[in-house]
């Protein structure tokens, strides 16, 4: 990974952060009720999580009768991007339909945890808290028709299997995440 964060074959940072919902979400928690998470660090604004989301979506619903739910989380920084706040994640998450829990990382210690370089990125987890899966949901975000890589998809589908993943990791690409300045 580009910056320190968590390895595949490694433990998954646990959290427990607030939702868009009102309930506090606890990462264990989700372990205990599926065989896989998705996380993905998104955010409001950025131009590659709005290309994504029908994708995200069609994951979600591809999935779930197997054990299998996607999680997003935003770290973004608010004070920097207003658009990114709690409050518009709430009208965002009604506006595009989303079909996952969306969560706020208010201290960006999850994202820093996971080691989020950008959004949206993935980080596939197997029931026993294990990473699997890091980077891109696939590769080509403009144009979903021709995708030739679903790396994510294929990961849960290995994963769910019980198969080896074959790619683990690769690069994910979007916005930057929006850190806090010092």
């Amino acid at each position: 990974m580009g910056i320190s964060g968590t390895t595949i074959g490694s433990y998954a940072p646990d959290f427990e952060i607030p939702g868009i919902d009102g309930a506090v979400h606890h990462l264990a928690r989700y372990l205990e009720r599926f065989r896989a998470v998705g996380v993905i660090v998104m955010c409001n604004h950025c131009p590659y999580v709005q290309m994504y989301l029908a994708r995200l979506a069609q994951i979600q619903v591809e999935f779930a009768e197997q054990g299998f739910t996607l999680i997003g989380i935003n770290a973004n920084d608010e004070s920097q991007f207003p658009a990114d706040s709690f409050e518009q994640m709430k009208s965002f998450a009604v506006e595009q339909r989303l079909n996952f829990p969306y969560l706020r990382d208010v201290t960006q210690d999850v994202a820093r945890s996971f080691g989020a370089e950008c959004t949206p990125q993935a980080f596939l987890i197997d029931q026993t808290g294990v990473l699997r899966y890091s980077g891109a949901i696939d590769d080509n975000p403009q144009h979903p028709g021709a995708v030739k890589h679903s790396y994510l998809r294929d990961a849960i589908t290995q994963l769910l299997s019980g198969n080896e993943i074959v790619t683990t990791l690769t690069t994910p690409v979007g916005c930057s995440v929006k850190w806090r300045l010092a």
